[in-house]
């Protein structure tokens, strides 16, 4: 399977039987829509119906609480209003591990920055970029300092609004595995964009380079800068550089990490195309040891 950034969600999972038992169980596949993209999930179990309607009711769960694309999700709440009482655990879990791969970034991984992204998109369904003003404009309403979380509120400046698109999946992704985990199931392979491996199963997965990489108990992204664009022309990439306010000058046609977890793999995979040279990319990588760098594909 080839690595796709944010196009569709897949489960693919294996019960842990006799390889007769494997062979009479029956196949589930559903397909429909969840996180904004298209969904898939196929599953070879004898109670493959139970499981999927459980992971689906998840996948809303999560849905409910991180999606931009609901206007009563936790978060859309919060962006509207600057401040959520008694927020999900998820939420702040999810915000907690954006913000420790923001430190590590020196800021340049930042979720603060909904407002600048929704101004590009704007533009481009007019058909322009954005000029300075309103860029300076938009990066003044964002900021890391302005989000205060603690188990009883989130609270942002006003202005503010803040996206997960660099790491919620990723964190869906995990949610997932765990639940199927939950369920017996040992060979599990999520993709929602970025993948999740669960037991023993090695799982290859082609590169942007053409090569194989085997996948096992283990998370893997890739982000490239110009993946999906604001632009027909393919000139304006969807990752934003905070320091400038436009779409990130890379160095890096691709990268692709490794880490525990779907969402360090993501966020790092972002973060990674955000950095400038190869020191720098080596210096985001130190932060988070059990992450490994597997591809950086030159522009």
């Amino acid at each position: 399977m080839t690595l796709t950034r944010r196009r569709f969600l897949t489960i693919t999972a294996i019960a842990a039987c006799l390889p007769g038992a494997l062979a009479a169980a029956p196949a589930r596949h559903w397909t429909g829509q969840a996180l904004g993209a298209r969904a898939s999930i196929r599953l070879d179990h004898p109670d493959a119906p139970t499981i999927t309607a459980r992971c689906l009711a998840e996948i809303d769960r999560l849905e409910n609480i991180l999606s931009l694309y609901r206007a009563d999700s936790a978060l859309s709440q919060l962006n509207r209003t600057g401040r959520l009482d008694n927020p999900p655990f998820e939420l702040l879990d999810c915000l907690s591990q954006a913000g420790a791969v923001h430190r590590a970034s020196g800021g340049a991984f930042d979720v603060t920055l909904q407002p600048l992204w929704a101004l590009w998109a704007e533009a481009a369904v007019q058909g322009r970029r954005p000029t300075s003003a309103e860029r300076d404009a938009a990066l003044e309403r964002g900021g890391w300092d302005g989000v205060r979380m603690s188990p009883q509120a989130i609270t942002l400046r006003p202005g503010m609004a803040l996206t997960l698109n660099g790491i919620g999946q990723g964190y869906v992704a995990d949610r997932v595995a765990a639940l199927l985990e939950s369920q017996g199931l040992t060979d599990i392979l999520i993709d929602t964009g970025e993948m999740r491996a669960l037991g023993q199963r090695s799982w290859p997965v082609r590169t942007t380079k053409g090569g194989s990489l085997p996948l096992s108990a283990r998370a893997l992204a890739t982000s490239a800068p110009l993946g999906t664009c604001f632009d027909a022309g393919g000139r304006d990439g969807h990752i934003l550089d905070p320091r400038t306010g436009g779409p990130v000058a890379s160095p890096w046609g691709a990268i692709t990490i490794s880490a525990p977890s779907a969402a360090l793999a993501d966020a790092l995979s972002t973060a990674a195309c955000l950095t400038r040279d190869r020191d720098a990319l080596d210096g985001l990588m130190a932060a988070f040891p059990a992450a490994r760098l597997e591809e950086a594909a030159p522009a």
